[in-house]
């Protein structure tokens, strides 16, 4: 059984009168012939979640944290192309995008969240 301490953070800030909240649940693991990990950022208080633009992130210690992509209205943008087979994301409904790692092995321990903030 491979276990990895994936973390997923939670996130609040103001805009003038308006708050953004962004929610992260535990991340879940399936079993399979490949093992991947999923996470949520639930977002509350962004108008237009569809449009926004929600930043995927990754922090191992001893290292500054990295971004892995972004996603919009309709297309995730990698940071380097190398991790279009790793990452993806995608947005549900009025408020969650989520996160997933595919083929999950030691190599992808780190904290990962999500960010949010006007282009």
């Amino acid at each position: 059984m491979l276990l990895l301490p994936l973390l997923a953070l939670a996130a609040a800030w103001s805009y003038g009168q308006a708050q953004v909240i962004l929610k992260q649940r535990e991340v879940s693991i399936a079993r399979g012939h490949k093992t991947t990990a999923s996470m949520d950022c639930i977002a509350e208080g962004i108008p237009d979640f569809q449009y926004a633009y929600i930043h995927w992130y990754r922090h191992v210690p001893t290292k500054a944290p990295e971004r892995i992509l972004y996603i919009g209205a309709s297309t995730v943008s990698y940071d380097d192309n190398s991790y279009r087979n790793k990452y993806s994301s995608s947005k549900k409904g009025r408020n969650v995008c989520t996160f997933t790692i595919n083929d999950v092995n030691s190599n992808d321990v780190g904290s990962y969240y999500c960010a949010y903030w006007h282009l």
